[in-house]
């Protein structure tokens, strides 16, 4: 059976090769692997609660990350992505990018170069804008950089979603992408608002 997959804005499409790694060939829509993800996910949230691990901000745990959260659905889970996707650097840049930017947070948080929440977006936009992973690279990037404020800077996390679905097509998110695409252009304005973040207020 073959699966019809429905792409909001901005989600990154997957090809043959990388469909070929769903885990469970029953699933033909995209109702049904959406359960199946939010399940995955949940599982994965309960691992990263039992986790005492304080070193987060390494590629290897957001490798580990990654694969605790959709690995009960993908094979490809916490491996690199091999091919271009509509988003994302050359995948040859990945590991040297990722390791970059972790370098570049343990530097914010030893600094205190931003106020966490602002460096947390900041985190979060670097790794979407990296996109790592063939999908699920928003999702994770959020839980990623909400784990950065509970385990380096023991704060609370962000409210992403204010109630809505970011995964559906509506004005929430559209929002974030639109604030996603004008931190791409280095304007981080829009997704400190986004984020109940005013850019005077976060510094």
């Amino acid at each position: 059976m073959t699966i019809k997959l429905e792409y909001p804005e901005g989600a990154t499409p997957l090809d043959p090769n990388e469909l070929d790694g769903l885990k469970h060939k029953h699933i033909t829509t995209q109702g049904e692997l959406d359960e199946l993800e939010q399940a995955n996910i949940a599982s994965g949230l309960r691992w990263l609660s039992r986790t005492r691990r304080k070193d987060v901000l390494t590629d290897d745990f957001a490798i580990e990350l990654h694969r605790q959260l959709f690995g009960e659905v993908w094979g490809w889970a916490g491996a690199f992505r091999k091919t271009g996707k509509n988003i994302g650097v050359d995948p040859i840049q990945i590991g040297i990018q990722l390791r970059g930017l972790m370098d570049d947070a343990r530097y914010w948080a030893e600094h205190k170069t931003y106020p966490p929440k602002e460096a947390a977006v900041r985190f979060h936009h670097r790794l979407v804008f990296i996109h790592p992973f063939s999908n699920g690279n928003g999702r994770h990037a959020r839980i990623m950089a909400d784990t950065v404020l509970d385990k380096i800077y023991g704060t609370e996390p962000i409210d992403w979603t204010a109630g809505s679905d970011l995964q559906k097509i509506d004005e929430r998110r559209a929002a974030y992408i639109a604030a996603l695409k004008a931190a791409d252009g280095h304007d981080m304005g829009p997704l400190l608002a986004f984020t109940n973040l005013a850019a005077d207020q976060a510094r």
